[in-house]
């Protein structure tokens, strides 16, 4: 069993086509985070009552929106970056395993993809370690592809219970959010429900690679509590720095 508690899910050419972007490709004009009008919103309910107002966002919100934006850009590179290298050593000794590599990668590059998109429509900074990051992610990629499939499920087993804890406390955070406002009257505006449901999307994606990881014989790396140990202590760090950096 892994560290993260199994959670229901609902139920993807060539490896990393997908775009890095650079931290000049964005702009620098003031946040516009999940805009959110204080005023009651332009549409009419149903029954002809009169529309609840939206609250708008307080810095503390726009800083935790906007850093678990960039964290989680990051943290879906690295990942399209890891199963990258990983996969033409584990391919070449185990064909057998192409598919699942490649539907792995598909996810994360397709995780890429969305918030490339929301840290550009929301104007969020991405992270000013892209370059550290993307050399780390393929070295440890590569370096326990090398060490066999075991170690190389290891290494996914390891880095998706660090990302599918921090998603759920993402959402954790967010539905706290939403039920305060709901409690006061305020409307929850489309676009914070649309990134909850996208984050239990995504969370659950990565929380099936583990399950494969671990179907694939994780456990059995040697020695597996050292190499677990290290990756996720390095997961903790890098969304740490990310969130701030």
């Amino acid at each position: 069993m892994s560290a993260v508690p199994r959670i229901a899910r609902p139920a993807r050419r060539r490896l990393c086509t997908c775009p890095r972007p650079s931290i000049r490709s964005f702009t620098t004009a003031p946040a516009r985070l999940f805009a959110t009008p204080s005023s009651s919103s332009s549409s009419s309910s149903p029954s002809g009552e009169a529309p609840k107002p939206r609250k708008p966002l307080t810095a503390e919100q726009r800083d935790f929106l906007s850093s678990a934006l960039r964290v989680n850009q990051a943290g879906e590179l690295a990942a399209t970056l890891i199963y990258t290298a990983q996969t033409p050593p584990i391919v070449r000794a185990h064909p057998h395993l192409r598919p699942l590599m490649r539907h792995m990668y598909d996810q994360e590059a397709a995780h890429l993809a969305t918030f490339n998109a929301l840290i550009h429509r929301h104007r969020v900074r991405p992270t000013a370690l892209y370059p550290l990051w993307s050399a780390l992610a393929s070295g440890l990629g590569w370096s326990t592809a090398v060490l066999g499939r075991e170690a190389a499920m290891a290494c996914t087993e390891a880095v998706e219970t660090e990302i599918g804890g921090h998603y759920n406390e993402q959402i954790r955070t967010l539905l706290e959010m939403v039920a305060a406002w709901e409690s006061e009257g305020y409307e929850v505006g489309p676009e914070l429900t649309e990134l909850i449901a996208t984050l239990r999307r995504i969370r659950d994606e990565e929380l099936e690679h583990l399950d494969h990881a671990v179907e694939h014989d994780a456990k059995k790396a040697d020695p597996h509590w050292l190499l677990t140990g290290v990756i996720r202590a390095g997961c903790r760090g890098a969304i740490w720095v990310s969130e701030r950096v």
